[in-house]
């Protein structure tokens, strides 16, 4: 499984560079739809929805939603009105986190409600990167900022709850994650973004409202992986898919983005950056 893994992060990790570095905003754009449309797919298997039809209904919903956005991704009002909901939703996530045996049964009302939730977290994410990648002051630079810095506290939260893991963070929804993998995440995280922070040439008085938005945007991160991982528990599931080998399926891949991509950007914005 390790060697898939690795072998897998070798080939996606170049590749999401390069896409993200060289194609143009409407290119780049395009491409995270069909992502978004990949991990609404697999959504649709958490929400649960077993008819195919619906399944293809549904992934033609969120991707209508998303063509839609496009129409609308310069207007300020609108982006920040998704962002702020999207905040909304994330703080109520944390309360429901711990309480995992809510919505667990597969009813109209948790069916619904998960399929709404699943068209706020596609829309949002996919809005706050185009937007992210579109800034005219070397945008492409600040998504890359934000994918790296969810892959490194993974990486992080990984090595140090390896290493150090004792005390369970969320034992009944994911029990691997531990609290010292969430400190080990900050720790790692903290130090890339005060690294990066020169490359982005920020100024000295703006690098501690930025390193306490990125450290905040970890935690969210953090948030949104485990609730993927309710949301697996749930239906049983260990993976959302196996499009990816060693790695599951692309929601196993963006879940924590879901989260840190929105937030990220409004506190970009709440930095003056």
């Amino acid at each position: 499984m390790l060697k898939y893994r690795l072998l897998s992060a070798l080939v996606l990790v170049p590749l999401v560079i390069y896409l993200i570095l060289t194609l143009s905003n409407a290119q780049f754009a395009f491409v995270l739809f069909l992502i978004m449309g990949l991990a609404a797919w697999e959504w649709t298997r958490l929400i649960p929805i077993s008819s195919l039809v619906q399944r293809i209904g549904y992934v033609v919903l969120v991707l209508a939603l998303l063509a839609s956005c496009w129409q609308f991704a310069r207007i300020d009002a609108f982006v920040w009105s998704i962002h702020w909901l999207t905040f909304i939703w994330w703080l109520v996530a944390l309360m429901w986190i711990p309480q995992p045996q809510m919505l667990a049964l597969a009813n109209g009302f948790s069916v619904t409600l998960k399929a709404m939730l699943g068209c706020l977290l596609f829309v949002s994410a996919w809005l706050s990167l185009v937007v992210l990648h579109a800034r005219p002051d070397h945008g492409p630079y600040w998504m890359l900022f934000v994918v790296v810095l969810v892959w490194v506290a993974d990486s992080g939260a990984y090595f140090a709850g390896k290493q150090w893991g004792k005390n369970k963070l969320a034992p009944h929804v994911s029990p691997g994650k531990t609290w010292e993998g969430v400190y080990g995440a900050l720790a790692a995280s903290l130090f890339f973004a005060w690294g990066a922070s020169n490359f982005l040439h920020l100024k000295t008085s703006m690098l501690p409202g930025f390193v306490l938005v990125c450290m905040i945007v970890v935690l969210f991160s953090i948030a949104g992986d485990l609730l993927e991982s309710l949301l697996k528990r749930h239906q049983s599931l260990k993976d959302s898919g196996n499009l990816i080998p060693g790695h599951g399926g692309m929601l196993d891949r963006i879940d924590s983005l879901l989260a840190a991509a929105p937030l990220f950007s409004l506190g970009l914005h709440w930095v003056n950056l």
